[in-house]
């Protein structure tokens, strides 16, 4: 499904260099790694945000930094930049809804399978974005990446500013979203434990280079932590 290929990026100096690197469709991906390993570089070469400076990726055969065929079939929810301030979370969920291709009834139908995860402090509020703590705009973002059934979803430190039962809640829809629904779900994080118990797969970045590339089992949260604790 996705493929980086001699893929680098380089200010003063070089942040990500990836050789080879391949998530297959319907994979739940861990990205983990210290401040500055570049996990927010590739995702956002992943989302053509910014631009490779050697080699490329290809999403389900398209390359992202020529062709914008991928954003059909493409979510995610990066930060808090990826809201509008001013709109109420319904209007921005009807808002990212008209550019998927679905109209307010879909949006309300698929916002009715998530009102335990918005704990009743979401939709009929009157409150703007801009408002809102910053876990509840988490919130809004990560659901509003699942509007228009994305193939590819990818998060980027989803479970930051959550309370720990909106965390729990938000394992079982990655967890469900990979398993029932074949989407291939990005996830960076840095609760190692988070991540081990929801990606079958886990990729450790150190200083831009990949050093890890782990199959999930029950030794890998042990794995991890022996190689961030050393």
């Amino acid at each position: 499904m996705i493929t980086a290929q001699n893929l680098t990026k380089t200010y003063s100096q070089t942040v990500l260099n990836i050789d080879h690197l391949e998530i297959p469709k319907g994979q739940s991906f861990g990205l983990v790694g210290n401040n500055g390993a570049g996990k927010t570089t590739l995702f956002s070469l992943l989302l053509d945000l910014v631009q490779p400076t050697t080699g490329h990726i290809m999403n389900n055969g398209v390359q992202v930094n020529q062709s914008e065929a991928w954003k059909p079939f493409t979510s995610a929810f990066i930060d808090e930049t990826f809201l509008i301030g001013y709109l109420t979370p319904e209007e921005y969920f009807y808002f990212i809804g008209e550019l998927r291709g679905r109209n307010k009834a879909d949006v309300d139908a698929l916002l009715a399978n998530y009102e335990d995860f918005f704990h009743g402090e979401i939709l009929g509020q009157k409150k703007y974005l801009r408002d809102l703590s910053k876990g509840n705009q988490k919130k809004v973002g990560i659901v509003a990446s699942f509007i228009g059934n994305p193939e590819v979803v990818i998060l980027d430190e989803p479970f930051a500013n959550l309370d720990p039962t909106t965390q729990i809640r938000l394992k079982g829809i990655i967890k469900d979203l990979a398993a029932k629904e074949e989407v291939t779900v990005l996830v960076s994080s840095h609760d190692l434990i988070h991540v081990t118990e929801v990606c079958e797969r886990i990729v450790v970045l150190n200083k831009g280079e990949i050093v890890r590339d782990i199959k999930t089992s029950k030794e890998t949260l042990k794995e991890l932590e022996t190689f961030f604790g050393g």
